[in-house]
């Protein structure tokens, strides 16, 4: 089962990490840390399970075998504001990535979107907003949620849609989940759902927090007494226990339409086998992995091929669900490249779909909901599962038919042949495949050759590391619109912060905890402002202990600049402007960032918090004149170690601090209570620019990038190695003119390259003659203690040291950014 303690999504370090890695993908990776550029399986999920000889099935595909229905494959819009930024990318790149998920014949078709009901907390990555933060206010605009289904829905009107509450506002039970008031609220989520025109299809409970069977009976009674009859119940979002419970509580059983448990085949795991209970079983239920995934949209879709398949065969569950749908988040947070698509530069537009898209795509672009498993064409290939699995599938009616095999853990080719039988159509049969070897050197769905029977028998080799749909059916595709490159949110950047209408986000904010929605402006200001909505504390999910709201926005790589807003208290407490923010710990357990703070008596303080909500305190005093309900203007400006923070345009403290050398803005307050802010501008400083011949050390180690054995050809790898005085530890960093650098080797005259430039963590990086390529462009971003990092223009990866390894030789690739100093280089002038 998935190891969710009550503060929320587990926090993992990057040891925790390696360890589930070494126990569940790759028994070869390095003990020092993460598998090395050699080991680049266990990056992706590509485990070994078994070595197995090739092998030969002979599979009959029969329309009258018993099995299951197919419930669908579907992902997860919310638990931690993962779509956020979606909305806020220009056309046409916001259209493409929404047919990219949701458009049938094009990308991963998604068959069910599930969707959080907001409820102003934060739920691993944000915090969505609710539709009704006091008692009978019901707002069925705000959000995005409404927009999202709706845009899946004119894609495929046939999608599913599923509801859940990670948390819910304070209002609600008096801060208990399992009350009347919770179930009303519900019934007033649907009718605004009924407003967009949006019928809900599944509905579940709290997210991981367990079960009341009343509250589930109750719940059960109300959907049915409202006229929500088309509405089933999931039960309980969290694990199987609760299908132990149905076996002797029959009105829990009558009351739960679908035992949906989160994480079955393994949290963070290459997922190569699933699991329900006896007790799941026996109660005749449709068994769903209702939350599954959490990985990386790369490497995460070797473990996804696995879970679809051998979900149904070790566990019989009918529908797997991916969390999240999309990784539209910043990338300073926890989670952030889970997801079928990677979006987290709306400015440029820039987006990657990643493999896992494709993953999904060979099955659900090839069956649809209400189709029947065929439990006697299923199976494992030569009756090993490391050889592969198949999963068979019939349209109602015996239409149409498709079976899906996965090799992910073959070593050898493996051969099957096919029949068909007991009314199935035979003819000519359609292949399509996706590559998500390592070795792969792009990854999206092709078709092949189609089969043809002789003596009516088919033929297909299969490769390891593959999936591969037969099928009858035609229609499919893979998308081909390009993204555009990433670059920089362009600095100065202004905005009055009326957002685009009442109870909307403004542009590329995020909140982390409340809401933060446009409304009228208070204090004699004409016009809307952004107010933060949330008066109480809500229903938490997570357990973090600073749990104020505040909301995020920016560029990472913001180094030197001024921020600045008007700021509104509307009662007794403290608003907040919030510069050089960077790495979140994960579930919001603390944040990087200096912090003005200012209260409605006058009294401020400049602050310095981390990744543990420690706070310290830089400077603090009181000014006159600050009162509730009256404007003010914040100020804090970052020149190097030096800062400045201003009130009303006066001087209040000039601090010098280096702990902290780039990141985005924030706003926020000391609590749940109104605030209003208004005219953010963020003006840049004078960057010195870092042209100019250097040694870069890695942060954790102290050793030095380095070409191999002094190699000079293209394909030559980095690795780290300790300082000797080489001209091939010698590099040449020159601005593109755009902000970012190429990195150059003194002894080889060859560019820092990413191959391919690939999307896939791990990868290895190495030196080629120059081409101007994105894969030879990196952002060089002051990080911690006077270090950098240097980030891949090609998809935002971040140069690291394999592991955190203090080894010498350790292979450089790239790795999602996650705060670690082996992401960390020290620039060192050579000479």
């Amino acid at each position: 089962m998935r190891p969710t303690p009550p503060a929320g999504r587990p926090i993992r370090t990057a040891g925790a990490v390696l360890a589930l890695c070494l126990t569940l993908c790759l028994a070869t990776a390095t003990a020092t840390g993460r598998a090395t550029a050699t080991t680049t399986a266990a990056r992706t999920g590509t485990a070994r399970t078994a070595t197995a000889a090739a092998t030969a099935t002979a599979v009959t595909v029969d329309g009258t075998s018993p099995g299951r229905t197919f419930d669908g494959v579907g992902a997860i819009s919310g638990g931690g504001g993962n779509s956020r930024l979606l909305l806020d990318y220009p056309e046409p790149q916001r259209g493409q990535i929404l047919d990219y998920l949701f458009k049938p014949g094009y990308g991963a078709a998604l068959q069910i979107l599930k969707a959080e009901i907001g409820g102003d907390t934060n739920s691993t990555d944000g915090a969505e907003s609710s539709f009704e933060h006091t008692r009978g206010a019901v707002d069925c605009s705000n959000g995005y949620e409404w927009w999202l289904m709706e845009q899946a829905k004119a894609r495929n009107p046939a999608i599913k849609l599923y509801a859940l509450a990670w948390g819910a506002p304070g209002w609600v039970g008096n801060g208990n989940f399992w009350s009347q008031d919770m179930i009303d609220y519900l019934m007033d989520w649907l009718g605004c759902a009924r407003q967009h025109g949006l019928a809900i299809d599944y509905l579940g409970g709290w997210n991981e927090r367990g079960y009341n069977a009343a509250w589930y009976e109750n719940l059960h009674a109300t959907l049915a007494a409202k006229g929500f009859t088309g509405t089933k119940v999931v039960g309980a979002d969290d694990n199987w226990s609760i299908a132990t419970s149905m076996r002797t509580d029959s009105a829990l059983d009558s009351a739960v339409d679908i035992v949906g448990t989160h994480y079955p085949c393994g949290y963070m795991s290459a997922m190569t086998s699933c699991s329900s209970t006896p007790d799941a079983l026996a109660t005749g239920k449709q068994l769903w992995a209702s939350e599954n995934g959490s990985e990386d949209a790369e490497t995460g879709a070797a473990p996804m091929a696995r879970a679809i398949n051998r979900g149904y065969l070790d566990a019989r569950m009918t529908a797997i669900i991916n969390w999240p749908v999309v990784a539209a988040l910043y990338p300073n947070l926890g989670f952030n490249t889970m997801g079928l698509v990677t979006a987290d530069q709306p400015w440029s537009g820039a987006y990657t779909v990643g493999r896992s898209a494709w993953a999904t795509a060979q099955t659900t672009q090839f069956t649809a909901p209400g189709w029947q498993y065929l439990d006697t064409a299923s199976g494992y290939l030569g009756g090993n599962r490391a050889n592969g699995s198949y999963l068979s599938y019939a349209a109602p009616g015996k239409a149409a038919w498709s079976t899906v095999f996965e090799t992910m853990d073959a070593t050898a080719d493996q051969t099957v042949t096919l029949q068909v039988a007991g009314g199935l159509p035979a003819g000519a049969l359609h292949v399509w495949s996706t590559d998500l070897s390592a070795s792969a050197a792009t990854t999206r769905m092709t078709s092949g050759a189609d089969l043809t029977a002789t003596a009516g028998v088919y033929r297909l080799t299969l490769r390891p590391g593959r999936l591969y749909t037969v099928t009858t059916t035609t229609g499919q595709g893979a998308g081909t619109a390009p993204s555009p490159q990433r670059g920089r949110l362009a600095l100065p950047y202004t905005d009055s912060l009326a957002g685009t209408a009442t109870g909307q986000e403004a542009a590329y904010f995020a909140a982390m905890n409340g809401a933060f929605e446009t409304e009228p402006c208070a204090g004699g200001r004409a016009g809307r402002c952004l107010r933060q909505q949330a008066p109480t504390t809500p229903i938490r999910w997570t357990a973090e202990s600073a749990d104020q709201p505040y909301t995020l926005m920016g560029d990472l790589g913001w180094s030197d600049y001024t921020v600045a807003a008007d700021v509104l208290l509307e009662q007794a407490g403290t608003a907040e402007l919030l510069g050089r923010v960077g790495t979140q710990a994960r579930n919001n357990n603390g944040l990087n960032a200096y912090n003005l703070r200012i209260s409605d008596t006058g009294v401020w303080t400049l602050l310095k918090s981390d990744t543990a909500w420690a706070f310290t305190t830089l400077a603090s005093g009181t000014v006159p004149g600050v009162s509730a309900g009256s404007w003010h203007h914040l100020a804090l400006s970052f020149q190097g170690s030096a800062i400045t923070a201003r009130i009303d345009g006066a001087v209040v403290a000039a601090v010098t601090d280096g702990s902290y050398g780039a990141g985005q803005i924030a706003l926020g307050t000391g609590g749940y209570y109104g605030a209003q802010f208004s005219n953010l501008s963020i003006t840049p400083g004078t960057t010195a620019p870092l042209d100019g011949t250097y040694q870069l050390a890695d942060a954790n180690s102290g050793q030095l990038l380095d070409a191999a054995n002094q190699g000079t050809a293209d394909g030559t790898p980095v690795i780290q190695w300790p300082s000797n005085g080489g001209a091939n530890q010698k590099w040449r960093l020159a601005s593109t003119g755009d902000g970012y650098y190429t990195i150059t080797g003194v002894a080889s005259g060859k560019a820092l390259d990413l191959p391919g430039p690939s999307t896939l963590p791990g990868t290895q990086l190495d030196l080629r003659s120059a081409d101007g390529g994105t894969g030879q462009q990196w952002l060089v971003v002051p990080s911690t203690g006077g270090h950098y990092t240097l980030e891949s223009r090609a998809d935002g990866q971040l140069a690291d040291v394999s592991g955190a390894s203090l080894t010498m030789g350790a292979g450089v690739i790239q790795w999602p950014a996650n705060g670690g100093a082996n992401q960390s280089w020290q620039l060192v002038k050579a000479g």
